[in-house]
């Protein structure tokens, strides 16, 4: 009796390691399986030869919607009283203890322009004394898209016929109007005042209100705008896969090594030789200004690869 218990136990054990390779689908005929069981609770219908296995199969998955639905609701109560205990772990508004009232603030305020040379304190903070923050958001961005690219990408072993269907759907003229004067007139005027001004949000973002993240998002939205004005042939000559990923991680790299060597310098009380600067001039605050070039790189490829992918399924 207990080795027919073991072996039972080491098949449902298989099934379930199965389901979560994602081999088998323990909810597949869930309805047959419902109606399986329903007749096996009926006194009068009797299940015919056939049946015993089907009906141990609908038990298996309606205990596994019960525990399913109970694990469910406990993971909620328990992010609930997670998140309840830390509300009621905040600091008085107004207490000296608030976070907003520590030292760590005040020195970005008072000695943010000396250590940084970058006279937005909010640019000064984000690529300099948080730096590795910000290029973790980066590489987020980074993984995300390349996580699209390899989801939506053309399977090279299908037939040439479903292959060429795919290439035809993926191309914007063969849905939309094809030469739509008003719109390329509009965006030969737009387009170009949008990448300029999104570089310069880009390169005074150590001056003034901007940066990579924001100068970035400009610098998309004018590479959207192109897109759809002349499509992906004539953009394709600018822009395509390789350039997004050979340009973004050169970005990624260049962020990754400078920053390391200056938190390095840094830690060890060692000269950097990283000039930081007259601040208000455009060629100041070390390592900001190319920083914030990577940043924006990154965020105005990734804007556009996920337009293009989510648009029509390719690039």
């Amino acid at each position: 009796m207990s080795r027919k218990r073991d072996n039972y136990d080491t098949s449902r054990w298989k099934r379930f390691k199965s389901w979560l390779d994602g081999e088998t689908d323990l909810l597949e005929h869930g309805m047959e399986a419902h109606e399986a069981v329903m007749r096996s609770q009926d006194p009068v219908v009797m299940p015919v030869h056939g049946e015993g296995k089907e009906i141990l199969k609908a038990k298996e998955i309606w205990r596994f919607k019960r525990f399913y639905k109970v694990m469910s609701v406990l993971l909620c109560l328990g992010v609930i009283l997670v998140l309840l205990w830390t509300v009621a772990s905040l600091p008085i508004t107004g207490d000296a203890a608030n976070p907003d009232n520590n030292e760590v603030v005040a020195r970005y305020i008072e000695r943010g322009l000396q250590e940084t040379g970058a006279v937005n304190i909010v640019t000064g903070m984000i690529l300099d004394y948080r730096a590795f923050d910000t290029f973790g958001e980066s590489c987020v961005l980074f993984i995300g898209s390349c996580c699209v690219l390899l989801l939506l990408r053309l399977d090279g072993n299908s037939k040439h016929e479903e292959l060429e269907k795919l290439v035809a759907e993926t191309n914007d003229r063969h849905y939309e109007p094809k030469d739509d004067i008003i719109l390329q007139k509009c965006s030969c005027v737009l387009v170009p005042v949008i990448l300029i001004f999104g570089i310069y949000i880009v390169l005074n973002g150590h001056l003034s209100p901007g940066g990579g993240f924001s100068g970035g998002a400009v610098l998309g939205s004018g590479l959207i705008l192109y897109q759809n004005a002349f499509g992906y042939e004539r953009m394709g000559k600018l822009f395509t896969e390789k350039v997004y990923k050979r340009t973004t991680l050169c970005a990624l790299t260049f962020y990754c090594l400078a920053k390391s060597y200056s938190f390095f310098t840094g830690a060890n009380h060692l000269e950097s030789g990283i000039p930081l600067g007259t601040p208000g001039a455009i060629l100041s605050s070390g390592l900001i200004l190319p920083l914030n070039i990577c940043v924006g790189l990154v965020v105005a490829c990734t804007m556009y690869t996920f337009y293009t992918l989510f648009r029509k399924g390719g690039m």
